[in-house]
């Protein structure tokens, strides 16, 4: 069933706003969005776009989801972008680009666009300015995209690599102890091990495999994207590890090791 009318009427309801200030706003005739609302005519995609632009709703959402069946706390998570109190596919949509034959794209969110992209994640036009490559060893059942990483907090994959990650659309899918592209609000673009406490905490616990950096705790509220960890591009050949490095790490997992025992017997 489509709920596009019935939703685009309750939220403008909702953020008390008349059919003629929402028409002004989205540069269109009161009459078309009186239409639309009643489901006299059919939402074209520029439509679609609009509406989902201004209320700040997903279009998936806006077709699908039958929002008068909402609790205040479930608009609340829906506006703050918390979308997993509903289990499935249905409510958390990505915009994507495709190639010539109809197969998605692997877009590339380098240095220069990663500060845009976590304003500008659910913007098709933002996502279709991203240059875009393919790998055919991956599954053309599943959507990738691909992050550039600056600093040593994951060594040993290395600064400056590019690391391709596959789309989770349901948060509670994300597997404890692998690694995961995090976007979040506030912080940026992240790349962590990952433990899922959303069950018990409502967070995830991001890890480094630097021991160097410390452990952080990531409410999924701050959460809009996560990418599960696939592979890494870099064109550099890694230099050999010497021995002093090599004692250098066997001495900061002892520490890291020492601590995490210490925290357990206090």
């Amino acid at each position: 069933m489509n709920y596009f009318g019935k939703n685009i009427k309750l939220l403008r309801n909702r953020k008390k706003r008349t059919q003629n200030e929402v028409a002004t706003s989205l540069q269109l005739k009161r009459t078309t969005v009186n239409a639309l609302e009643n489901a006299i005519s059919q939402p074209t995609v520029t439509h679609l776009q609009a509406f989902s632009k201004y209320f700040g709703i997903a279009i998936d959402t806006l077709i699908n989801v039958d929002m008068q069946q909402l609790s205040e706390s479930q608009f609340t998570d829906l506006h703050n972008g918390f979308d997993v109190f509903i289990r499935g596919s249905n409510l958390r949509v990505i915009a994507t680009t495709v190639d010539s034959d109809n197969n998605d794209n692997i877009e590339l969110v380098n240095e220069k666009a990663k500060a845009g992209y976590v304003n500008c994640f659910a913007d098709p036009e933002y996502i279709g300015k991203l240059p875009v490559f393919q790998l055919p060893f991956l599954s053309k059942e599943k959507k990738y995209r691909a992050f550039s990483i600056e600093g040593d907090s994951m060594l040993p994959i290395p600064d400056q690599s590019i690391v391709i990650g596959e789309f989770i659309q349901d948060f509670y899918h994300i597997k404890s102890n692998e690694a995961y592209i995090i976007v979040t609000r506030n912080e940026g673009i992240v790349f962590k091990m990952v433990e899922n406490n959303i069950a018990t905490q409502q967070s995830l616990h991001l890890v480094s495999l630097n021991k160097a950096f410390e452990p952080y705790n990531l409410s999924i509220g701050e959460v809009t994207e996560a990418w599960k960890f696939v592979c890494y591009l870099n064109t550099q050949i890694p230099e050999p590890e010497s021995d002093l490095a090599r004692l250098m790490k066997q001495m900061s997992e002892m520490q890291h090791t020492l601590t995490m025992l210490d925290k357990k017997i206090n």
